[in-house]
């Protein structure tokens, strides 16, 4: 089943009369339980076509459906509890709230009180010894790991990670995308998985390649 369609993504950005297209007529496709890896350097459009299938940004051109609904022909409040409710997100830098202990960080964006899942989700992840605990009490993993929870505890159908483990050590981000691909499979969440790393792409379903905002593989 088709959880996400891109068609013609292109995205130009203006600033003081000068142009610049980040991206340029990308077409993408992601099947349910699907992991997908975006890769590409630093600046080839990666992080740019991310924000756009998440519904973050919006594109010059081109639209983008989630489970058959064109999420910028709805209005900002519906496309936001589209968000809510249908996406979750991992940032590389974690964005945890420091004023609040793990599970209640998990907890933020929960829509429903499903106590199980989020008791699954803490097994899963091996973070129940620090549901009670803050983030500065934990290394970059157990943050990283929490952020995960985080993005997962509404059941998203589809999940976005930008370059989720770039603030962490090699074994630590083996750990990580070992991680998300047993939760895709355990889950049959769709993930897609933006990074720069090669190592990180080899047990992912499909790889998409960028290169100066155009698909060259993929």
């Amino acid at each position: 089943m088709e959880v996400l369609r891109a068609e013609n993504i292109s995205k130009i950005y203006c600033q003081n009369a000068v142009s610049f297209q980040a991206l340029r007529g990308v077409s993408v496709t992601i099947q349910k339980g699907e992991f997908v890896a975006v890769l590409g350097r630093s600046g080839s459009g990666k992080s740019t076509l991310l924000n756009i299938l998440a519904g973050l940004d919006k594109p010059s051109e081109g639209k983008v459906c989630i489970e058959g609904t064109d999420i910028f022909h709805l209005s900002e409040e519906k496309r936001t509890f589209l968000r809510r409710k249908k996406i979750g997100f991992v940032f590389q830098a974690y964005e945890l709230l420091h004023s609040l202990t793990v599970i209640e960080n998990i907890r933020l964006p929960e829509l429903t009180k499903d106590a199980e899942y989020v008791e699954e989700l803490l097994d899963a992840l091996k973070i129940r010894q620090y549901e009670k605990s803050y983030p500065d009490q934990l290394s970059g993993g157990e943050q990283q790991r929490t952020a995960i929870a985080r993005a997962l505890v509404n059941h998203p159908p589809i999940l976005f990670a930008d370059e989720p483990t770039g603030n962490l050590d090699s074994r630590t981000e083996r750990v990580v995308i070992d991680l998300l691909k047993n939760l895709a499979a355990k889950y049959e969440t769709s993930i897609l998985l933006v990074t720069h790393n090669e190592e990180l792409v080899r047990d992912a379903d499909r790889v998409i390649r960028l290169e100066d905002g155009e698909i060259v593989n993929g």
